[in-house]
């Protein structure tokens, strides 16, 4: 792995874990349910394009759980006073899953330090006959198998033992999950009603077999924010940035490439 720093920042009275790396634009990187505890191979790539900035949202790994954090609305407001506490502009935000979901929420309540959008598999919103499957449901294997297409990828995370400290972090991430998205589940169910207000060029990315969020919901997102393009990976599950990673990333800067010529 490429050079990379961390550190550690308090916003509103909430210290976070923070890694940076590469150098060029602003991009703001928003994890999943899973956290960011490392430099993952699809960080390092687009560090190889970007300052790529990824932070652990309050309440995961290694970052303090507030107690001001209820909702996603929370998270969204979180990050909105981090982008000013940064003083970040012309920022390219992005992020998978849970931190799509969270990247949307504060995409519709400003865009003012923001240049372009990207998120990927993200929850929050429901449409009426696309049915969320729930995940709290899963047994452990269950919640490792169903994220990946590749189940090759499923079984080498099985067979690995986690320590001690890891099981913690995932308990914590688990839980602080859960809080976050268990009523309702995974959606916000006022969102769809604000997506117009997004109005900075925005990617959606999706895996085509996501047995999570099913890829139709891509295109629901593309109806509802305004210059928004979609991309999506066929063999693919729920984290196109493990099962796809180079392509996914070529992705992500290709658009960005043509969004800023």
């Amino acid at each position: 792995m490429g050079d990379y720093s961390e550190s550690r920042i308090k916003i509103n009275g909430c210290e976070i874990s923070l890694k940076r790396g590469g150098s060029g634009e602003s991009m703001l990187y928003l994890h999943g349910a899973a956290g960011a505890g490392s430099w993952m191979p699809f960080m390092e790539i687009l560090a190889g394009s970007f300052d790529l900035i990824v932070p652990e949202h309050p309440g995961f790994g290694a970052s303090e759980t507030p107690d001001w954090l209820d909702n996603i609305h929370d998270l969204a407001y979180f990050y909105l006073d981090f982008l000013k506490e940064l003083d970040l502009r012309d920022v390219h935000l992005a992020g998978g899953s849970l931190g799509g979901w969270t990247a949307l929420e504060l995409a519709a309540r400003c865009t003012f330090r923001l240049k372009s959008l990207t998120v990927c598999s993200p929850g929050g919103i429901y449409v009426k006959g696309l049915p969320l499957e729930d995940a709290f449901l899963w047994n452990a294997e269950e919640s490792i198998r169903n994220l990946f297409h590749n189940q090759e990828i499923a079984d080498r995370l099985l067979e690995r033992s986690q320590t001690e400290e890891e099981k913690n972090v995932a308990m914590k991430n688990h839980f602080t999950t859960a809080k976050l998205t268990w009523s309702p589940r995974n959606h916000d169910p006022h969102l769809y009603k604000w997506l117009h207000r997004i109005d900075v060029p925005t990617h959606i990315i999706w895996g085509k077999q996501d047995k999570l969020l099913p890829v139709e919901y891509a295109e629901e997102y593309r109806k509802l924010i305004p210059d928004s393009r979609v991309t999506l990976f066929d063999e693919c599950g729920h984290l196109p940035h493990t099962e796809k990673t180079a392509d996914y990333c070529k992705a992500i800067v290709d658009a960005i490439g043509e969004f800023t010529a």
